[in-house]
């Protein structure tokens, strides 16, 4: 698994971090019982203060994705399923964006075609695998 930060991309350090750890997570990079590097040795590996390698694994233990378990370090769980409550988080996550888009301008039809255009450019489990 290779992580990568961009520090000039507008999103928080911790949150990219977050979010490539849970892509490998989805696209079979890592899974259950695997192991992350010590919030020491990412740090250090990304250039990153080790503060935001803690925050980053700190949100995906609040969120199921992994466990700390104390010298052993950071280790995958099973990967979160869902159920309505998170149905219900998702539908609100998708209904700001779409306020958001609509104070730029956008409509409907374009956010529509927009939310097609990235499920199109997400390579499916199986694809990601190969």
């Amino acid at each position: 698994m290779l992580l990568s930060i961009e520090p000039d991309s507008g999103v928080p350090l911790y949150l990219q971090l977050r979010n490539q750890i849970v892509a490998a997570l989805v696209w079979g990079e890592l899974n259950e019982g695997d192991g992350l590097p010590s919030v020491r040795q990412l740090g250090v590996d990304l250039g990153i203060n080790l503060h935001t390698v803690n925050k980053a694994y700190k949100v995906l233990e609040e969120e199921g994705y992994l466990k700390i378990v104390g010298r052993r370090g950071a280790i995958i769980t099973a990967r979160p399923s869902y159920d309505n409550a998170y149905l219900e988080q998702l539908e609100a996550s998708l209904a700001r964006l779409f306020i958001e888009a609509r104070s730029h301008g956008v409509d409907a039809a374009l956010f529509e075609h927009i939310v097609q255009k990235a499920l199109d450019n997400t390579p499916t489990e199986k694809e990601a695998s190969s």
